[in-house]
């Protein structure tokens, strides 16, 4: 019997690839760290308050004017979308000592985002609706790839109940963070110090960011003109979105613009009720009466960020994928977004990195 691929990590990338090439009959087998699927893509409902909706902890959005492989799944899997709310005045706030500006952006169809009714985890879910049953291994944590003389490649993995397991594989397709790869898994022969110095190179998008979702009964800022978008020098956030459901509740989501080692210092609760206390100077008191707050530091994250991710981004990130030489060249594909050169922090940029690593098994 050939030996299967294997393709380590469960998120966007590493799902599709699966998918792909159980199309084409090649047999896969996925091994996932986490307890769940998805990886960054986090979609999460309020524990005692289901009704108001899933609501994304991390990737929101896509953008179908000008992206490609991601509008062409959606409508492969029949994924119901809908397209994300702008319309209204957006805040500008520059000093602490002014109220925010006011600021009408003219309608631009070409720059709308669009957004999964259900969240992003819909997207994940009918994915692996298209992935034979068994293939995916949850709580499975990839520590080595061994290669020996012959060229066999065995992958080692520490399963929750404390035993190891080792599969023998025809290849290794890497759908993680670069970083993720060059720190916690342990390859013999060593990568070539290229090779590895590139993967550090590459920082892990989103790795150094928290995200925070304020969840209302409705979307009040709409009844006064207001988008809900806000740029901030000000803070603690500094980018907010609405983050609203098509339908019923209404919520607004930010990123903080502040060091993840302040965020540690300070904890969730303080960092939460600091985000209520911007949304309250920004939209009014009625930003007060938070029905839910949802909060993820991916920072703290260990399946997704190392200690080189806790440096904030001052520049966006060359992607690509890493080049290989020497005995691992075929051995060993990379996926994930940061493999992509085009798209690298994107969710297309998961889906372009998928094809290319199907296209180079089948090569």
């Amino acid at each position: 019997m050939n030996d299967s691929v294997i393709i380590i990590g469960a998120g966007l990338s590493g799902l599709r690839t699966a998918s792909l090439l159980a199309v084409q009959g090649i047999e896969c087998r996925v091994l996932e760290a986490r307890d769940r699927i998805g990886g960054r893509a986090l979609s999460t409902s309020v524990a005692d308050r289901p009704e108001l909706g899933p609501f994304d902890l991390g990737p929101t959005w896509f953008w179908p004017q000008y992206e490609h492989a991601m509008p062409h799944l959606v409508e492969e899997l029949n994924v119901e979308t809908f397209v994300q709310h702008t319309k209204g005045n957006i805040l500008l706030e520059r000093s602490a000592n002014r109220p925010p500006e006011r600021f009408v952006l003219p309608e631009n169809p070409a720059q709308r985002s669009v957004r999964f009714v259900g969240g992003v985890q819909s997207l994940i879910e009918a994915i692996a609706d298209t992935i034979p049953s068994g293939t995916i291994e949850l709580e499975t944590q990839v520590t080595a790839i061994r290669r020996d003389e012959a060229g066999a490649i065995t992958v080692e993995a520490d399963q929750a109940d404390g035993k190891k397991k080792e599969i023998a594989a025809s290849a290794v397709i890497l759908a993680l963070p670069p970083r993720i790869v060059a720190n916690h898994i342990e390859f013999t022969p060593s990568l070539p110090s290229p090779l590895m110095a590139d993967l550090v190179r590459k920082p892990t998008w989103m790795a150094g960011n928290a995200k925070v979702i304020a969840i209302y009964d409705r979307p009040f800022w709409r009844e006064v003109d207001l988008s809900g978008f806000v740029s901030s020098t000000v803070g603690p956030l500094q980018e907010i979105h609405d983050a609203s459901p098509p339908n019923g509740s209404g919520a607004l989501f930010g990123f903080f613009g502040i060091p993840a080692s302040v965020r540690q210092a300070r904890g969730e609760d303080e960092m939460t009720k600091w985000a209520v206390s911007q949304f309250e100077r920004l939209f009014g008191p009625e930003a007060q009466h938070v029905k839910a707050i949802l909060y993820k530091d991916w920072a703290q994250d260990s399946e997704t960020a190392v200690e080189e991710d806790l440096v904030p981004l001052r520049s966006f990130p060359e992607y690509g994928s890493p080049s290989k030489e020497g005995i691992w060249e075929k051995k060993i594909i990379f996926a994930g977004t940061e493999a992509s050169s085009q798209y690298g922090g994107h969710l297309e940029g998961a889906l372009l990195a998928a094809q290319q690593a199907v296209s180079e098994i089948t090569r």
